[in-house]
């Protein structure tokens, strides 16, 4: 594997821009796919969360777009509003700190049409953008697929889940023959594989391990107690914890109130996110959370997907996730780069064995704990 950035062929700039990130060192998935992406063969890559997923296709991007026309370029889909907006975020600080003349926009559902439309008209070289708002805008002849060189899905399971597929299979359609796919995702269903590879000329497979694979800095631990305990657990764990910053994953919006409401009444400030908010109240709780202002943010699986948030220390699983693939993602919102981070499932002993079943897909150990005398340690310690 390539140390460094110029051994990649990265051009200077780009190599410069990064370094104002402290970005020096490329991950292994960056340093697998930038050389595949700049010779403009057709990916799919695999790899952990918080392995860098989001440069490995926007920086070798940057360097085939062609800034001196002012056209689209390149396509980015996303499965949530929050993504769409952090990728357009990282794209617009890589141009800001590389000096780059590319620009970009966002498309997303929900959003004002008439002002996507007048953005369009400045001929943004990146869409970033969510697949049904995309495809309505490339039927008004309002995006120029034919333009379009490069389609990036990005948590591509998550795209071309059943819902969603024959959308993107149709923006797919009005670009042209040859222009290049790229699928990113931390986990790659063998349904996804063979439907992606029917889109495809010829893919380069990237994964980083040859099963889906956690991320080796997250550390993971169990409390266990009844259902009606919950809660204190939870409120116990946070007081011994202290989190710089911590997201707490319910399987049900309608609890999450609740749990809100009670945490603010113990003066632990939270916010919440969910589906059913508006987009400007689902941005103001990011923003919060991000710049500190908040330190515990209530969530349905809405943010799991993606979401790069380095400060957070520590994952909280009130509910534990069926689907062990949601567990992955959830607890990947911790460790982001070279950080570590703690995934913590508050359980009843009828959610022991869905544990097994995160143990058994991830080869991970999960630790039982207990909160005693304001401390969290190991449930084994007398």
């Amino acid at each position: 594997m390539s140390l460094s950035f110029e051994t990649l062929n990265l051009s200077p700039s780009l190599i410069e821009g990064l370094a104002k990130q402290n970005i020096t060192t490329p991950t292994t998935i960056q340093a697998e796919a930038i050389p595949v992406i700049l010779s403009r063969q057709d990916v799919i890559a695999q790899s952990h969360t918080g392995s860098g997923k989001t440069l490995a296709f926007v920086t070798p991007l940057f360097q085939l777009i062609d800034s001196s026309k002012r056209e689209m370029q390149v396509l980015i889909l996303a499965p949530t509003h929050e993504l769409v907006m952090q990728i357009d975020a990282q794209i617009k600080l890589l141009a800001a700190n590389s000096g780059e003349p590319v620009t970009s926009t966002t498309i997303i559902g929900g959003a004002n049409i008439e002002k996507q439309i007048k953005k369009l008209k400045e001929k943004p070289h990146f869409i970033v953008g969510s697949a049904g708002r995309i495809l309505e805008l490339i039927k008004k002849k309002k995006i120029t697929a034919h333009t379009i060189k490069t389609i990036v899905l990005d948590e591509a399971d998550s795209l071309l889940d059943n819902t969603n597929t024959k959308t993107i299979q149709d923006i797919i359609k009005t670009t042209l023959r040859d222009r290049q796919l790229c699928l990113f995702s931390a986990s790659i269903s063998d349904n996804t594989l063979e439907l992606a590879k029917s889109l495809m000329k010829e893919p380069v497979v990237l994964k980083t391990a040859e099963t889906v694979e956690m991320n080796p800095n997250i550390e993971h631990f169990y409390l266990k107690g009844d259902r009606r305990d919950k809660f204190e657990l939870l409120r116990k764990l946070i007081v011994a914890e202290e989190p710089q910053r911590a997201l707490i994953f319910v399987n049900q919006n309608d609890s999450m109130q609740e749990i809100a409401e009670k945490l603010n009444y113990h003066q632990k400030e939270t916010f919440m996110m969910r589906g059913n908010i508006k987009k400007e109240e689902r941005k103001r709780a990011l923003d919060a959370f991000r710049s500190g202002k908040i330190k515990l943010l209530i969530s349905s699986d809405l943010t799991a997907r993606g979401l790069d948030i380095p400060e957070v220390t520590h994952i909280i699983h009130l509910d534990c996730p069926s689907n062990p693939n949601e567990y992955l993602h959830r607890a990947g919102r911790t460790a982001r780069g070279h950080a570590s981070g703690k995934s913590i499932c508050i359980v009843t002993d009828k959610d022991l064995s869905t544990l097994k079943k995160y143990q058994k897909k991830f080869k991970i150990h999960f630790e039982e704990m207990k909160v005693s005398h304001g401390k969290f340690i190991s449930a084994a310690s007398n």
